[in-house]
């Protein structure tokens, strides 16, 4: 038997081994996942919701959903559109949109730049597309309320476009009713997006690549833009909480497209002026593209779960033939610690994709994470602390 690498982390390691007796990777670690593949389809989004309503959580992603609680039984959709190596699907965002029970979903691709919305049937027949809007081209959507009414608005990312959100249209019930309403933020926007309160206000703000727009009190007012930092190709999202504690909520940021994921550290400074301290998280990895916050590890705790979105240039970004990782990095009161979940060659490591998702698939009380890419459809199922994989 001959041992191929060994990556040692302060509270994680993973072993893999190559030879005729042994294929899979070990891991040894405060968290293991069991990795199952869902489908070889190069889909980069996946969504997780109750299609058929049997109470059991599907998969969403791309042409087809997936049936639970196995996943085996896959069910069409609708025809997706590819160019060169891309699907135009670039989010999955579950959502009742007419308010008759069944769950629909949003979603949109970069090369149509139209939003729009997919119609669950109720049965076997194939689903309906709705547009929503012609937004110029997505590089993808998130939903999120911004409003606070407990209902979530979807706000795609259009580089060089308007900087727009979209709200559900519920009747005097509070069902959707098939239709939106759009707010302008702002005349252009760039590569990636996040939200969150900057300011401590207690409303929504929206952050951009080259600052943040802050949520006017009244929300028909217009929007302001702080022009405070420059990310580049951010990612989608941005995540905004405070990370140290110290009552003013930091910003988590990837590189979609190059090196590097950090965390600003808020600051206020002399005369009230915010200023943003960058700390490293990992500089050894690209194609930081999304990325969620959750409690990964049951402790009470979030952790921030992030990877490599493959291919995401058709292989011309920095780092596009590096390694294809997916991690969660655990915060320790001073700096964050990563952890592996999948990492190797593309036929051992599995990316993040463009959207992905956090759930308990099986009502064990533990987190699950969805995955799809060009690297194929995968579910790491969260089995708690201090396993070894068969």
């Amino acid at each position: 038997m001959r041992l191929t690498f060994l990556t040692i982390f302060s509270i994680g390691i993973i072993l893999s081994v190559t030879g005729q007796d042994q294929k899979k990777a070990y891991y040894v670690g405060p968290v293991h996942f069991n990795k199952v593949k869902v489908s070889s389809e190069t889909y980069e989004s996946v969504g997780v919701s109750d299609v058929n309503g049997d109470g059991k959580p599907d998969l969403v992603s791309g042409a087809f959903w997936y049936e639970g609680p196995d996943y085996v039984q896959r069910h069409f959709i609708a025809e997706v559109k590819r160019v060169d190596e891309y699907w135009d699907e670039f989010m999955n965002i579950p959502m009742d949109v007419n308010g008759d029970g069944k769950m629909d979903y949003i979603t949109g691709g970069w090369f149509a730049g139209t939003l729009y919305w997919m119609e669950n049937p109720g049965d076997n027949a194939a689903w309906k597309k709705h547009s929503i809007d012609s937004t110029g081209n997505i590089e993808t959507a998130r939903g999120f309320d911004l409003d606070g009414d407990g209902n979530l608005e979807i706000i795609p990312n259009n580089p060089g476009h308007p900087l727009k959100y979209y709200k559900l249209i519920t009747d005097a019930t509070g069902k959707g009713t098939g239709k939106f309403s759009k707010i302008d933020v702002a005349p252009t926007q760039g590569h990636g997006m996040g939200f969150g309160d900057v300011n401590g206000d207690k409303r929504m703000d929206i952050i951009v690549n080259n600052g943040w727009h802050e949520a006017p009190a009244d929300p028909t007012g217009e929007w302001m833009l702080h022009q405070e930092f420059d990310f580049g190709d951010a990612s989608i999202p941005v995540l905004v909480l405070d990370i140290n504690k110290d009552g003013k909520n930091d910003l988590i940021v990837g590189q979609g497209h190059s090196y590097g994921l950090h965390w600003y550290e808020q600051k206020i400074a002399s005369k009230g002026k915010r200023e943003w301290i960058e700390h490293p998280i990992d500089l050894n990895n690209s194609q930081y593209h999304t990325m969620e916050w959750v409690d990964i590890d049951a402790d009470g705790e979030e952790e921030l779960i992030t990877g490599k979105r493959y291919r995401a240039h058709n292989g011309k970004d920095p780092g596009a033939n590096d390694p294809v990782g997916l991690y969660y990095f655990k915060w320790n009161g001073e700096s964050f610690t990563k952890n592996i979940i999948s990492y190797g060659p593309l036929d051992q490591g599995k990316g993040a994709g463009i959207y992905f998702a956090v759930t308990d698939l099986r009502n064990s009380g533990r987190k699950d994470v969805i995955v799809a890419g060009k690297d194929g459809l995968y579910i790491f199922y969260n089995e708690g602390q201090g396993q070894v994989a068969n």
